[in-house]
């Protein structure tokens, strides 16, 4: 990546912030997000470099020297840091698991438990399996749970709402 990043730095001068946005995306961005589920729970020295590759693209892009602090660019950009983008990319494959039941081999591992809250409403959430150690609990059966449990109340009767009222096609969540 480091390569990409070195060409796309040559020909900076050459591109608008628009392209150069778009060329990191397509070149840098999606190897980043690539399997990145997988991190979930892992090391913070492998997100960290995740994030050092992510910040040099951000500087790359809107043409700051390599000192600049990388969290106000990555805001400008409106991208995430790389641990918030691996638990984006797990809440929405788990959306997109859960409201289209496919693909079938993961959606075999997503238990949904109904709970009566305190204030007696009926919310939906995923049932945690049990596991011994740190690196089972980064399997999707288990970090899909994890992420979509820890989502604030607000955020889940949207995705409910979403999931259970929609169309037979419905294409809103396909732009993002």
């Amino acid at each position: 990546m480091h390569a990409t990043t070195t060409h796309i730095r040559h020909i900076q001068h050459l591109l608008t912030t628009k392209i150069a946005q778009t060329f990191a995306c397509s070149l840098i961005l999606s190897r980043i997000d690539y399997c990145n589920s997988v991190l979930y729970r892992a090391l913070m020295t492998t997100i960290h470099k995740q994030q050092r590759v992510q910040n040099n693209a951000s500087r790359i892009v809107l043409q700051m020297p390599k000192r600049t602090h990388a969290k106000p660019l990555l805001e400008k950009l409106h991208w995430l840091p790389a641990e918030q983008r691996i638990r984006y990319k797990i809440a929405m494959l788990t959306f997109k698991v859960r409201s289209t039941l496919t693909p079938a081999y993961l959606n075999r591992h997503i238990y949904d438990l109904e709970r009566q809250c305190t204030w007696s409403l009926a919310t939906q959430a995923l049932f945690e399996p049990f596991t011994r150690t740190n690196y089972a609990k980064r399997a999707f059966r288990c970090s899909a749970p994890d992420v979509c449990n820890s989502l604030p109340r607000t955020v889940l009767d949207c995705v409910l709402t979403l999931t259970y009222t929609r169309q037979p096609r419905f294409d809103g969540l396909q732009k993002y």
